[in-house]
């Protein structure tokens, strides 16, 4: 799968508001993330590397202790385990983030609508 239309890709409401669409690789995966005016991912934590890009609109990101106001071209590095949230403000919010490695919850969700290969 080396090119990619997101548009292919069914999208998953993972929280209210929020919708992403996760394809990946074998190391990394790439979530293409819609967030609905105060939509809000809520504080968590993962195994993960995570970094991102806000594309549109404008987002409340909170990485451990530190919240900002993110615009279009923030870019962010989460580190593995370290608590983060966001939240759309202003109206929605379109983001890019990568994971590595990839996320095995967000494939499973990928999975139940696109077969795996055997």
């Amino acid at each position: 799968m080396p090119f990619i239309n997101i548009n292919d890709f069914e999208a998953q409401e993972v929280v209210p508001g929020c919708r992403l669409r996760t394809p990946y690789g074998e190391n990394l995966m790439l979530s293409y993330l819609e967030m609905d005016e105060d939509a809000e991912i809520p504080m968590h934590h993962h195994p993960h590397e995570q970094g991102g890009m806000l594309i549109r609109g404008k987002m409340e990101l909170t990485i451990g202790d530190e919240t900002r106001i993110c615009e279009p071209g923030s870019m962010f590095i989460i580190p593995p385990n370290t608590p983060h949230k966001a939240i759309a403000r202003g109206g929605p919010a379109l983001v890019l983030d990568v994971f590595s490695p990839v996320r095995e919850d967000y494939a499973e969700l990928f999975n139940k609508y696109i077969p795996t290969r055997e």
